[in-house]
């Protein structure tokens, strides 16, 4: 539970997730099932995606400043799925359909 309220609050105060993104008019369709082949996918802690180079450029493409954050420490062990009901809508599913498709390039 405190993990989840410092969630909630560290998004609340990290206008970069957010990029202006209007809300979607219609459900978003859910992310793709991740390629048997692919090294990484949403369900895979971050702490794990950010420790090779090209996941790390997916993060910081997608999500730019998340992990320079003092309290990515407080997060990290947990995955993008995870922590998507905790971001208060500024992580879309639109947002983890784009990171998902360039995560599973990484082989």
């Amino acid at each position: 539970m405190k993990t989840a309220m410092f969630v909630a609050a560290l998004m609340a105060a990290a206008p970069a997730f957010a990029q202006g993104t209007p809300a979607p008019a219609a459900p978003a369709p859910a992310p793709a099932a991740p390629a048997a082949d692919a090294k990484y996918n949403l369900d895979t802690p971050l702490q794990d995606i950010v420790a090779d180079e090209k996941g790390k450029a997916v993060i910081e493409k997608h999500f730019p400043g998340m992990i320079a954050l003092p309290e990515y420490e407080m997060f990290k062990a947990i995955s993008l799925t995870q922590l998507q009901p905790y971001s208060n809508g500024k992580i879309t599913d639109e947002m983890l359909a784009a990171t998902a498709k360039d995560l599973a390039e990484i082989k």
